[in-house]
C-alpha cells in the first residue's frame, strides 16, 4: 500500500486564520489542536500567483522536496510563522521503500531543516517529519511517535486529506469508528 503526503502542518487556529480567505485551502483536523493543509497545485497557484514547479530528480538531502519551494511560497510560510511555528512536510512510500522530508519556519524565518531521510536507520524521533512535529510542539502521547500521535497515518494521500477536511472529520473519527465496531 502506498502513502503520499504534501502538506503544511501547524496549530489549527493559526491555519484557519491564515487560510480563511483562500478558495483552495482545505484543513484536515489532527489531534492536539493541530491541522493539516494539503498542498495542491491549485493552492500553490492561489498563494503565489504562479503554478508550482516540481523536482524531476530523485529526492536527496540536496533536493529534499518534490515540490520546489519557490521564494514566493517560502515567503508565505515564513509570514504565517510570525503567528507560530509552521512545518512543510512531504512523504512518499510504496512497497516498503520511500522517503520523507520536512522544514519548519518560526518568527518569519526558516528555523529547522530541511531534513531528509530515505534510510530510516536513526531513532523514529529523529526522522524528519517527527523532528518537525516536535518543533511545532506536538506532545508525546499514547501513539508510537508524533506522526501517529497527530493522526498523519489516517489518510493515504492528498485526495484522502482533502476528503477528510471537506467532511470535517477529526483525527479521532477513525478511532471512534473502531470503537463502535468493536462494541458491536
Amino acid at each position: 500500500m502506498s502513502y503520499q503526503l504534501s502538506a503544511v502542518v501547524a496549530d489549527a487556529d493559526l491555519l484557519r486564520e491564515q487560510t480563511a480567505e483562500l478558495d483552495h485551502a482545505v484543513l484536515g483536523e489532527l489531534r492536539q489542536d493541530f491541522a493539516l493543509l494539503p498542498v495542491t497545485p491549485q493552492l500553490v497557484a492561489e498563494l503565489t500567483g504562479s503554478l508550482p514547479d516540481y523536482a524531476v530528480d530523485d529526492r536527496s538531502a540536496e533536493q529534499p522536496f518534490g515540490l520546489v519551494l519557490s521564494p514566493p511560497l517560502v515567503e508565505v510560510l515564513a509570514g504565517w510563522s510570525r503567528s507560530g511555528p509552521v512545518a512543510y512536510v512531504e512523504a512518499e512510500f510504496g512497497g516498503g521503500a520511500g522517503h520523507q522530508s520536512a522544514a519548519v519556519w518560526l518568527g518569519g524565518a526558516l528555523s529547522w531543516g530541511p531534513g531528509f531521510d530515505d534510510v530510516f536507520d536513526a531513532p523514529r524521533e529523529q526522522w524528519p517529519i517527527n523532528s518537525a512535529l516536535t518543533r511545532l510542539g506536538v506532545e508525546r502521547g499514547a501513539w508510537l511517535d508524533p506522526f501517529a500521535e497527530l493522526g498523519l497515518h489516517l489518510e493515504r494521500n492528498t485526495a484522502g486529506w482533502l476528503a477528510h477536511g471537506r467532511r470535517r472529520l477529526s483525527a479521532d473519527y477513525w478511532d471512534e469508528l473502531v470503537e463502535q465496531w468493536e462494541n458491536q
